[in-house]
């Protein structure tokens, strides 16, 4: 009988005096109601700061370690890179048993942590089908569309189809530059946007304006988030879905991309 959420409007209910309130009751275990829990408080009421989001995703890491980065991310407000980073801290912190192989995604489907052998899989079916599409390439290789992308932009430029393992370099003390505004980026994009607003290489030239047009877009808060779902038709639902589906795809390959121009 522990309130999972509504802990404010039970209390406002026994202040007036109330000896009844409608309820919801989940039955499962402690683990999956503490999910629930944070899942709640990240979506509506007061927001969690991002210290508690991270207490959260370390926690969700302890009881579901075979949930992928993207969706302990989406449950604990934070971005998947710094669920990864989370999970490879706790993993240097001491002991822990082995992770599982694969990894249980957002979309409920399992798929290998080492996408290797998935990638060559991918690289053969374009290669016996190039105009095959991203999803069906995906769905044989066991793969995301976004990797299933970027193997066939390897081939195309005539690269193996599995990216060479980037060698682990120093990170540089922070010192309020380039280590803040990557810690930033994930808890807090709006201040990352005013970051790079003020920056003249961005705001003076034609792409770098684009660039920040396109990201000004995911400053919104979560409060202007869900007024546009609420306001969503109902035969609009699956469309919107699927098109913001293809967005962060698009997004993710593009992180891809900037990390590998980085390294080069």
């Amino acid at each position: 009988m522990r309130v999972i959420d509504g802990m404010h409007r039970l209390r406002a209910a026994l202040l007036r005096g109330d000896t009844e309130i409608d309820a919801r009751f989940f039955e499962g275990p402690s683990d999956d109601a503490f999910i629930l829990a944070v899942r709640a408080n990240i979506g509506h009421g007061l927001p969690l700061s991002a210290g508690d989001r991270r207490a959260a995703a370390i926690r969700i890491l302890a009881s579901h370690p075979q949930w992928s980065d993207r969706a302990i991310a989406s449950v604990a407000g934070l971005a998947p890179k710094t669920v990864s980073v989370l999970r490879h801290d706790r993993t240097e912190a001491g002991p822990v048993a082995a992770g599982p192989d694969s990894r249980i995604g957002r979309d409920g489907r399992v798929r290998p942590v080492d996408s290797s052998e998935g990638r060559r899989v991918a690289g053969r079916l374009i290669a016996d089908n190039p105009e095959a599409s991203l999803r069906e390439i995906a769905g044989k290789s066991g793969i995301s569309p976004g990797t299933v992308r970027d193997v066939r932009a390897r081939i195309r430029r005539g690269e193996d189809p599995v990216p060479p393992k980037r060698s682990a370099r120093p990170r540089k003390p922070s010192s309020g530059g380039e280590d803040n505004v990557r810690s930033l980026t994930a808890d807090d994009p709006a201040a990352v946007f005013r970051m790079l607003y003020r920056d003249p290489s961005l705001r003076l030239t034609e792409n770098g304006r684009l660039l920040l047009r396109l990201l000004e877009v995911h400053t919104l808060g979560g409060e202007q988030w869900e007024k546009i779902i609420i306001s969503l038709p109902p035969h609009c639902i699956g469309s919107v879905s699927a098109a913001a589906v293809a967005c962060a795809e698009a997004w993710q390959d593009f992180a891809t991309r900037i990390e590998r121009h980085e390294c080069a």
